[in-house]
């Protein structure tokens, strides 16, 4: 009987004792990744904003508070994807001008890297975008190299570049700078008193110009930004190359409200990272080598019939 129970537990501690490394190096990559149900509502504001106000025909200045609400559509998570819909809208608290700028942003990324998957109807305000690069989120396990990041103005990927090491609410996080070149996101006609041009009449053709910097503070482990601050600077420019007059020139960073709920989350899942990485791998392991020495001891010692 002594025996018996001593080969069980060597069987059992072999077991547990591979089954270690297969949680943390195949499990935990496969139960580590994006969330399907996806809710969260961020917030932004630009002090000092500058933007032309459709309602009142010239540029106003204000406070801005950016609302950003992300939901995702589970029926459409599949395989190695996510599908998550972003919902934008800003106010002019200071003038009183609610809703100024309302954008729509639908994508899909692979649940494990952050990269943009082209399915799904991935949109910008109804218009099909090729997605590129990190969407959302980092990799996990972000490393200090640079990372294209797509920009829904412009709708391409653009570099962010590793700048430093910071500390958020007390997380070690990576800061990553992205610089997104003067580029044309609108061509429309505008009336040539708009742009104070009195040597023209009627409408004049125009270019609605976006340049900015995006700055990315990402805890490396989870790859979640827990703050971001968005320069934008757009600008009407005429065919001539003129720039005429401000469209939307802010500074939007998160607010410290926004910056303290989403680092409680990521310091959440860092829990659940350290629970599949290390503590169930460890505590299998030494579960496994307790049982297989119980085993050779078992064996080992004689029976009361041999002595």
């Amino acid at each position: 009987m002594r025996r018996l129970v001593g080969v069980v537990l060597l069987a059992a501690g072999a077991f547990f004792i591979v089954l270690a490394p297969l949680v943390k190096f195949v499990v935990a990559d496969k139960l580590i990744q994006a969330p399907a149900d996806q809710y969260t509502i961020t917030e932004l504001r630009a002090e000092n904003a500058q933007y032309f106000s459709t309602q009142d025909l010239k540029v106003l200045t204000g406070t801005l508070d950016i609302t950003v609400t992300t939901r995702g559509d589970v029926k459409e998570a599949k395989d190695d994807h996510v599908v998550w819909d972003q919902f934008t809208s800003a106010s002019d608290v200071t003038n009183g001008r609610p809703g100024i700028s309302m954008t729509e942003f639908r994508s899909a990324f692979n649940k494990y890297d952050g990269v943009g998957v082209n399915c799904c109807g991935a949109n910008v305000d109804s218009e099909p975008v090729q997605l590129e690069g990190q969407i959302y989120l980092f990799p996990f396990g972000v490393e200090q190299k640079t990372y294209k990041v797509f920009n829904s103005s412009t709708r391409k990927a653009y570099d962010a570049v590793f700048a430093g090491e910071d500390t958020i609410e007390g997380l070690q996080v990576y800061k990553f700078v992205q610089q997104v070149p003067p580029t044309v996101v609108q061509s429309l006609n505008v009336p040539a008193s708009v742009l104070s041009m009195t040597a023209e009449t009627g409408d004049v053709a125009a270019d609605r110009v976006y340049d900015g910097t995006n700055t990315f503070w990402v805890e490396p482990k989870t790859g979640a930004p827990v703050k971001q601050e968005q320069q934008r600077h757009e600008v009407l420019k005429t065919k001539d190359g003129v720039e005429r007059m401000p469209a939307f020139v802010a500074t939007a960073v998160m607010t410290p409200e926004t910056v303290t709920g989403l680092a409680k989350t990521v310091r959440d899942n860092l829990s659940q990272i350290t629970l599949i990485t290390i503590t169930l791998p460890l505590v299998s392991l030494i579960l496994g080598v307790a049982l297989v020495l119980g085993g050779i001891v078992l064996l080992r010692v004689p029976s009361s019939r041999e002595a």
